[in-house]
């Protein structure tokens, strides 16, 4: 493949499970806000104990890491920053002690939940297949 194609540009960019996963959790944070409708700002409590305003379909840095399992704040912090360039996932910081920085998809971001649905939803339909033939691979038999 050539280094240029599209397809692989993307690929290189948004291949690793930690991307995949953060976008799946934002695009549930902005289905849960449109679900309930929420029509404006709410609050939530820092663990600061101040107030942040939170917007529907935002997750602040630590919920995103509460809520993507095994994954390193280091790896989020790198993840989101990726994901930030490229125009998938706005950032919002609030001018608090600490700062309250919240994390949302942008419209490119939420048109790339599709695609990376069909993906899980084939690797749940095709995984078990592909560890049989590993399996067969491994002990030197064919799983056809």
């Amino acid at each position: 493949m050539d280094p240029l194609c599209p397809t692989r540009q993307l690929l290189d960019r948004i291949g690793t499970k930690w991307t995949s996963m953060a976008v799946k959790v934002l695009a549930e944070a902005e289905a849960e806000a449109e679900a309930e409708a929420l029509g404006g700002v709410g609050t939530e409590v820092a663990s600061s104990g101040v107030r942040a305003e939170v917007a529907p379909g935002e997750l602040r840095f630590a919920e995103l890491k509460r809520r993507i399992p095994g994954i390193s704040q280091k790896m989020l912090s790198v993840t989101l920053q990726s994901l930030a360039r490229d125009g998938l996932v706005a950032r919002r910081v609030e001018p608090t002690v600490p700062p309250a920085v919240h994390y949302r998809l942008t419209p490119l971001g939420l048109s790339l939940e599709g695609p990376l649905c069909a993906l899980r939803a084939w690797a749940e339909a095709h995984m078990p297949e592909i560890d049989r033939n590993n399996r067969a691979a491994d002990e030197g038999t064919s799983a056809d």
